[in-house]
């Protein structure tokens, strides 16, 4: 039996700081012509004119960044070293290649769909709606999909990321941008607390407290009236505006988006931005997600998945494993509630109820559980088929509901099952293997 040894040289500091420092020089040369040095009209005469703060905000920009950058990608490979000498590998997945394919052609379409219906509001409005469920999926599949920890409650956590915002927009006068990180730390908290008492439970048990965590959260906002409204809910919540820029037809004093671009205002304008705006924090949780899966903590969740008692006996801290995916999936479930309390500009205790819960985690389990992709097909379906089926009028939820049936019964394990984990050790077993 052979034996490989990997060593990794990892550079010293002193060797990074060296090379940052010529990266730096170098930028220093080339920025005294180029940002150092500059000429103004003067009287009909060209003066030259010294900008040495700004070539040296410039200089430190260029230090900085190569340092993080030579940091980083130090990182990956001494990451990907440690893998190739743990014998670990991307596991192999049927119809990988299709499935990338699908997901750029899907990215494609997403981006470019709103030029296409740039006047037709209906259709962009069904598309920000199906990203919202999209990015609660992605954020519930953490816990359920991942971690296999059956979660009923998930609503909570978007209703209270909706009025974390809603309170601190109206009564404290934040932004969309500054809000959202306390939101999403607010709804992290109380995944935690939600975690915390139920670590011991599993199945059956652990779904009836979350369904009674969500009706607790709701019941809350209802009676609680001072805080949220109570059943007349928060209204007159701020949009967010373009990097300070305002969606208005006349701004006053205040530029305006349409008047800084020079465009006629339309109200498109609006319902566009919130489209692409919901389209990149999906996309950035999808990254957040497949990240995350890659590293310790994913692979800790999937363990957690096929096999607690294995997990316990390997080591592994199973209430950290857990309350991480609580606290991650609440999160994620909590910026999807800003912005959906910042498109709607009212939230009430009735767009909170059990029924968001079922959809979301029906598009978990029909879109097959641990499947990113999976979800955005599940979501289309559950989102698209009752706005098509609008014509049957009573008939809608009933073409619904046996849609769902046929789907369960054609493919019980959902449109894309993905329970493989998402790294193996097939590399170091076939090669052992092998030299055995």
């Amino acid at each position: 039996m052979s034996t490989t040894i990997v060593l990794a040289h990892a550079p010293t500091l002193a060797s990074r700081l060296r090379d940052a420092g010529a990266a730096a020089f170098v930028a220093l040369m080339l920025g005294i012509p180029l940002i150092g040095l500059s000429t103004e009209d003067q009287g009909g005469a060209l003066a030259v004119i010294t900008r040495w703060p700004l070539l040296a905000q410039f200089v430190a920009a260029c230090f900085v960044g190569r340092l993080a950058l030579i940091w980083g990608i130090d990182a990956l490979k001494s990451r990907r070293q440690s893998r190739q000498a743990a014998g670990l590998v991307a596991a192999p997945k049927k119809h990988d290649g299709i499935l990338r394919a699908a997901g750029w052609l899907l990215l494609g379409a997403a981006v470019t769909l709103p030029l296409f219906f740039a006047d037709n509001r209906y259709v962009v409005d069904t598309l920000t709606t199906l990203l919202i469920y999209v990015m609660l999926g992605w954020g519930l599949n953490v816990v359920v999909g991942l971690a296999g920890l059956l979660d009923l409650g998930c609503v909570a956590f978007y209703a209270v990321g909706a009025y974390t915002y809603a309170l601190l927009a109206t009564q404290f006068g934040w932004s969309f941008w500054e809000a959202l990180p306390v939101a999403g730390a607010t709804a992290a908290t109380f995944g935690m607390l939600l975690g915390w008492p139920i670590l011991r439970l599993r199945g059956d048990y652990l779904a009836i407290v979350t369904l009674g965590f969500g009706e607790i959260i709701r019941l809350i906002l209802v009676n609680w009236t001072e805080l949220s409204g109570g059943p007349n809910g928060i209204a007159s919540i701020p949009r967010p505006s373009f990097f300070g820029l305002p969606f208005k037809a006349d701004g006053g004093d205040e530029a305006t988006f349409a008047g800084f671009f020079g465009l006629d205002f339309s109200p498109m304008h609006r319902i566009i931005f919130l489209y692409y705006l919901i389209l990149v924090l999906a996309l950035l949780t999808n990254l957040f997600v497949s990240r995350l899966r890659k590293l310790p903590v994913g692979r800790a969740w999937e363990a957690l998945r096929e096999d607690e008692i294995a997990c316990q006996a390997l080591g592994i801290n199973v209430t950290n494993v857990k309350l991480s995916a609580f606290a991650i999936g609440a999160m994620l479930g909590g910026f999807a509630g800003v912005f959906f309390a910042a498109r709607q500009g009212f939230i009430s205790p009735e767009s909170f109820v059990f029924t968001e819960s079922a959809i979301i985690l029906a598009i978990v389990v029909l879109g097959g559980m641990g499947s990113q992709m999976g979800v955005v097909l599940a979501a289309s379906v559950l989102v698209l088929l009752p706005e098509f089926g609008r014509q049957f009028a009573e008939y809608r939820m009933l073409v619904f509901g046996l849609a769902m049936i046929l789907i369960m019964v054609w493919r019980p394990g959902g449109l894309l099952a993905a329970r493989e984990p998402t790294l193996t050790l097939g590399a170091r077993t076939a090669k052992e293997t092998k030299d055995a």
